[in-house]
């Protein structure tokens, strides 16, 4: 039986009530995903590649647990949430009781290197290397070996104000942009593909002293991505 289409609106709403986290590290750069960029990823995963819905999935990074709890709540058929922070995995298995998705949503504090098995997908939002330079090099890695298709937001190389007004004005606050040439190299090396690569707009709250601004917007670019034992299947 086909299941029912869980409309934007609502998964974004769901997503905003997960609390983010209460005392963010800047070396650990623990960004609450934003709700709607959130939506966005995993509406793009689940009904236009169909990698969500009743698929096995893990987040790396899980941080509170927008990603794997938006999985979840689209219908996926196992997740699993992983993040070195216990404060930020506690809030994930909080968050997932507030929704009534404990019983599909597994919470465990670890380094990402633990982590072995396959998933039919993964999702993270790793570090962006402000704090340590290439710091979501481990993460992409750690993708490639236990995931079959991997979404995966990165710093983005056109961060301009043009293009967050063609984003806001598209509609959908996505666009295709060419791969960071590093990113594909490393992506290549590693037995991965890249399907698409999608410049996206983040909005980010003044958090850490050295921050400037109230709000920060930017640009991320969201990496779709197959291992080579799903393209070779």
């Amino acid at each position: 039986m086909r299941k029912r289409l869980v409309r934007k609106l609502d998964l974004e709403m769901m997503l905003a009530q997960i609390e983010p986290h209460p005392s963010p590290r800047p070396s650990l750069e623990q960004y609450t995903i934003p709700a709607d960029v959130a939506a966005t990823i995993l509406y793009v995963a689940a009904y236009t590649y169909n990698d969500i819905v009743d698929k096995t999935v893990l987040d790396l990074g899980c941080g509170t647990g927008r990603l794997a709890l938006g999985a979840a709540f689209l219908g996926s058929k196992k997740v699993v949430g992983v993040d070195i922070d216990k404060t930020a995995i506690k809030m994930t298995f909080e968050n997932s009781v507030k929704n009534k998705l404990k019983n599909k949503v597994q919470c465990i504090v670890a380094d990402i290197e633990a982590v072995h098995g396959r998933f039919d997908t993964v999702l993270q939002n790793p570090p962006f290397g402000v704090q340590k330079r290439k710091a979501d090099r481990k993460f992409l890695e750690k993708a490639l070996k236990v995931g079959n298709s991997i979404y995966s937001l990165h710093k983005g190389l056109h961060n301009d104000k043009s293009l967050i007004k063609e984003l806001k004005a598209s509609g959908s606050n996505l666009m295709p942009v060419p791969p960071s040439p590093f990113l594909k190299t490393l992506i290549e090396g590693h037995n991965g593909r890249i399907k698409a690569v999608y410049a996206i707009s983040m909005m980010i709250p003044h958090m850490f002293r050295f921050h400037t601004k109230r709000r920060h917007e930017f640009i991320a670019d969201l990496y779709i991505i197959e291992s080579e034992r799903r393209w070779q299947r």
